[in-house]
């Protein structure tokens, strides 16, 4: 995989901009928050007025000119290269939301103006209450209510859900986010984010790796290493006494020296990086913390509540098992769920062409010449394909193709009601499939269960930590999917309040929840 070079450490952009941050924060003011390296700092100036003071005067009772010029360089070297550690990792986080922040700008909306015209702006310009219109391909310009249409939209940049998901005008499925795409259908959006307060500027702030707060161990630590610092100076000062009655001769520089060499420079200097570094690391594997202190309190979780959908499944749905209805010859009715999956661009359309051509069946260019493609919509609920011999063949949602086959007064072959219905009890999705509006079949999908997620929940187990499965599914499809799993508990037909009384009984007891979600009904129990 080639690497980004917005990632590299070593990107000459990061490293000069780094570079220059290294000595604007030699400002005292921003020194003091790091109470150990504003020591060094006020030595190393203390160096530099002993040089000018060597200089002017020729004494050279405190050693010679080049001696302590060499001990002030190793101590300026030493501030700037804390600074620059702090900085490169600040660097990579605005780097971060610079992307973010470009991508915010640079999208195009067709805003409605007043008199009606669509006219195309950049989606920076949008402000609350503007309307704007988005197609079949369109991104999102921000987050808004749908005021008229409906619409298929990928909110996998979002949620983190592959499955496209269908928001109409009305109702509590109406609003959008800037950033997802609509991959069907028209929509027109009215903008109710104000300036500064969509989920792009939320994003921003959120992976500015400067505002971080410091963890309540990080703060102990620096407290500590502050008092070793004074402890340290208190030592050194001591030497002066001691070293006169001997008669012995320390210089300025080497008690700097040696007090620098005493007091945790590294821990001190680095102390701040590595936080940064590590919520920049989390970052690139998709995790945002808000916090340096969420990151210690998620070491100390005793129970962990998951969503299924997306979190312990993959969230594609692919294609498992074709059931074809009585009297269609399997083989027939394959070729009827290929063709009908041609139009379909979503990972479910794709598993079916991929199932299809594992089961012998294929489409080749020849056999597609001359063939009507029918796109999902939002609306209709399905897809498929018009065929020269005028054969029409649709694949979609049960309820969908079920009203199809009745408007044309044609009956539901026996038996598939009652497959459609074990599929959706199993925790399987149906897609009915039918040929010039008679049913011909069932295609079932599954959310399969991610590889390696047993694995983690037993190294969860390990550690002590308690994982629970919420789902929406029956008890007996919940069951199922627990135990291939591998979680230690779960709870089927989550209602909100369900979730919410879990996690409060877990905290009765004593211990802390955690809780992954990314739905509406998540709300509460997050």
């Amino acid at each position: 995989m080639k690497r980004n070079k917005n990632n590299s450490l070593f990107d000459p952009v990061l490293l000069r901009r780094s570079l220059r941050a290294s000595f604007t924060k030699l400002d005292p003011r921003q020194m003091i928050k790091n109470p150990i390296m504003f020591t060094v700092e006020a030595v190393t100036f203390a160096m530099l007025l002993l040089i000018v003071r060597i200089a002017v005067t020729g004494d050279t009772s405190q050693g010679s000119l080049l001696y302590n010029l060499v001990i002030f360089a190793v101590l300026l070297l030493t501030v700037l290269f804390a600074n620059f550690a702090e900085a490169i990792a600040e660097a990579r986080g605005r780097a971060q939301a610079d992307s973010l922040r470009k991508t915010r700008e640079e999208t195009p909306a067709k805003r409605i103006e007043p008199d009606g015209q669509s006219h195309i702006v950049s989606s920076s310009e949008l402000k609350q209450g503007d309307l704007f219109e988005c197609v079949a391909g369109d991104t999102v310009a921000a987050d808004g209510e749908i005021v008229e249409g409906l619409a298929s939209i990928d909110e996998s940049a979002i949620t983190g859900e592959s499955a496209p998901v269908i928001r109409e005008a009305g109702g509590d499925k109406s609003s959008v986010t800037g950033g997802t795409k609509v991959l069907s259908d028209r929509i027109l959006v009215k903008v109710t984010a104000r300036p500064g307060e969509s989920f792009l500027d939320r994003m921003i702030a959120l992976v500015e790796g400067s505002s971080r707060q410091k963890t309540p161990n990080e703060i102990a630590l620096t407290i500590l290493l502050a008092g070793f610092t004074l402890v340290f100076v208190i030592v050194c000062a001591t030497l002066k006494p001691f070293a006169d009655y001997v008669g012995a001769n320390i210089t300025v520089a080497a008690f700097i020296s040696l007090f620098v060499c005493l007091i945790p420079t590294t821990i001190g200097g680095l102390l701040s990086a590595i936080g940064i570094a590590g919520m920049d690391r989390a970052l690139r594997a998709n995790v945002i913390t808000k916090s340096g202190k969420a990151v210690e309190t998620a070491g100390d979780i005793d129970t962990l509540l998951l969503d299924k959908t997306g979190t312990i499944t993959i969230g594609n749905r692919k294609a498992t098992r074709f059931h074809p209805a009585d009297g269609i010859a399997p083989k027939a009715f394959v070729r009827m769920c290929v063709l009908s999956s041609v139009a379909d661009p979503t990972p479910e359309g794709k598993s079916i062409v991929e199932l299809g051509t594992a089961e012998g069946v294929r489409t080749d260019p020849v056999t597609m010449v001359g063939v009507r493609m029918v796109k999902f919509t939002a609306e209709t609920k399905c897809s498929g394909v018009d065929m020269p011999d005028e054969r029409r063949i649709r694949k979609g949602a049960a309820e969908a193709i079920f009203r199809i086959a009745a408007e044309h007064e044609n009956p539901c072959p026996a038996g598939i009601a009652a497959t459609v219905r074990t599929i959706s009890e199993n925790g399987g999705t149906p897609l009915v499939v039918c040929e010039n509006e008679r049913i011909t079949g069932v295609i079932e999908l599954q959310d399969i269960i991610k590889t390696g997620i047993r694995e983690r929940f037993e190294r969860l187990r390990r550690m002590g930590v308690k994982t629970v499965m919420v789902t929406g599914d029956n008890p007996l499809t919940a069951k199922y999917i627990a135990e291939k799993a591998g979680v230690d508990d779960f709870i089927a037909e989550a209602r909100p309040e369900d979730k919410l009384e879990y996690i409060r009984r877990e905290q009765q007891s004593g211990k802390l929840v955690a809780m992954m979600g990314d739905g509406t009904n998540d709300a509460p129990a997050l």
